[in-house]
């Protein structure tokens, strides 16, 4: 017998704005570091070098790069959503960096919910990393979720796909 986890897909009408997304901590590795630079074809040593890591950037490790922190950010964002959530928009600041030994806590917050002229249901989002008490990132996002459950963001395009912020219209509730 196996032990399966039922996927679940989040609708528009079952979040709220002030909504805290669950924490997902993550223990960071050399290996989550390397592999992570690899994967997005970052071959500057300072993700994979400690030494040129420490001489050259004057840091204490080699640190995780921007694709990764991305990738980590958009793991983040639709565990929460099910896998119909797809990501319009994220932009994020990085202000300290993240080193083997650390360990990373995702958190967020739903700061507005709304859907754009074609109908597709938005969520947007504030999310941050922090390793202890500082916050190395903070993240502002935009996730199109299904307004019901037979709706799928995944499969608009053309006109019914419009991830820019301006265009979202607010629900009326």
């Amino acid at each position: 017998m196996s032990a399966t986890k039922e996927i679940r897909n989040r609708t528009l009408g079952e979040i709220a704005v002030g909504e805290k997304l669950p924490e997902l901590p993550v223990d960071v590795s050399a290996t989550t570091v390397i592999l992570g630079a690899l994967a997005t074809r970052d071959w500057r040593p300072m993700h994979h070098d400690k030494e040129f890591a420490i001489d050259r950037n004057g840091v204490k490790d080699i640190f995780m790069n921007t694709p990764n922190l991305a990738a980590w950010f958009e793991r983040y964002i639709t565990d929460w959503t099910g896998p119909k959530g797809r990501l319009g928009r994220m932009k994020f600041r990085m202000r300290a960096s993240i080193f083997p030994g650390d360990t990373m806590v995702f958190s967020g917050a739903v700061t507005g919910t709304g859907t754009d002229a074609s109908g597709c249901g938005w969520a947007e989002l504030t999310v941050q990393v922090q390793v202890g008490d500082k916050v190395c990132t903070s993240c502002e996002a935009r996730v199109a979720l299904p307004t019901a459950d037979t709706d799928n963001p995944w499969k608009r395009r053309g006109d019914d796909w419009r991830p820019a912020a301006g265009e979202r219209e607010a629900n009326a509730d």
